[in-house]
């Protein structure tokens, strides 16, 4: 008997971080804490920020991209997965605006990457997006990468109710 699954082919939908996980910037997130404190935070230090009643942020470093490092280990994974068509590969980024991290993608040689700037960073609402893409695109195999524990721990769970799903959700480790 021949195997299904050796016609079958899988969807597969490869979705990564930007801020820290592809490149690392001297973009900030300003925050004027209620008493008039004001804190300057890295993207990796507000990741695991408490929120204070009475915080006002101010992410104006997000509207571009700011001095860009290049992180080669998945910046390079990231051309790799393009380059094979039978992926569809998202960047989903915090950021409010997609317009400046596609351009810095594109003039880095990388074409047919979609950029969603969800311009929230509830790990909930990245675990939503995938989820939803899931259910609309019927997507059956999912690799996931940020640099957030809070990001990881939400999507792995997320796709924990999809058993029949093939999933590799990965934590960025810097050096």
């Amino acid at each position: 008997m021949i195997a299904r699954s050796l016609f079958v082919e899988e969807k597969k939908l490869r979705v990564f971080d930007f801020d820290d996980t592809l490149v690392k910037t001297n973009s900030y997130i300003y925050i004027t804490t209620k008493d008039g404190k004001r804190l300057k935070l890295t993207p990796g230090q507000y990741a695991t920020y408490k929120e204070k009643p009475g915080d006002e942020f101010d992410f104006k470093d997000f509207e571009k991209v700011k001095n860009p490092k290049i992180i080669k280990a998945y910046f390079e994974l990231l051309r790799k997965m393009v380059k094979d068509s039978s992926r569809a590969v998202y960047i989903l980024t915090a950021r409010s605006a997609y317009k400046p991290v596609y351009d810095f993608i594109r003039d880095s040689g990388i074409k047919d990457v979609f950029v969603v700037a969800l311009g929230d960073n509830n790990p909930e609402t990245k675990a939503d997006w995938i989820e939803k893409e899931i259910k609309n695109q019927g997507y059956d195999n999912i690799y996931f990468v940020d640099d957030s524990s809070k990001n990881v721990d939400a999507v792995r769970k997320r796709l924990n109710k999809y058993p029949n799903i093939r999933k590799k959700v990965q934590l960025v480790k810097h050096a």
